[in-house]
């Protein structure tokens, strides 16, 4: 019975391009080919896009909407939004400005472009200062 998302040989795959390896070498260390790696690693990284967003999911359960991030939004006006919108819920956000704007950036890459939020972002505040993001 599989404990995880990823199969071992996906977790094997993961591993050795974390260590720089390119396919091609995987696949010769393997013995079998480089769209079969191409193919194995696709699909780990769609399972870990799909359990990052699960868990984005069950963190915003303990957290308030706070504001949304529209589309447009250049990241360096980011922290403003949320620190004004947090404000008259007296709860301290954890992060300063730079450590926000890489939190937002790291977080929904697929729905920021360069310095700007090409997707609406709904920004969620917990009561420990933790932001989330959907």
């Amino acid at each position: 019975m599989k404990d995880t998302l990823l199969t071992d040989r996906q977790k094997e795959v993961i591993r050795f391009r974390k260590q720089g390896m390119t396919q091609q070498q995987i696949a010769d260390r393997l013995g079998t080919s480089k769209a079969n790696i191409c193919t194995i690693e696709k699909s780990a990284n769609e399972n870990i896009r799909r359990a990052k967003e699960t868990l984005e999911f069950l963190y915003t359960l303990d957290a308030t909407e706070l504001c949304v991030l529209p589309e447009g939004t250049d990241l360096m006006e980011a922290p403003k939004i949320i620190y004004v919108s947090a404000a008259p819920l007296n709860i301290k956000i954890r992060y300063d400005t730079l450590a926000l704007i890489n939190r937002i950036s790291s977080y929904m890459p697929e729905k920021i472009k360069g310095r700007h939020v090409k997707e609406d972002i709904i920004v969620y505040l917990n009561n420990d200062g933790d932001l989330y993001f959907g």
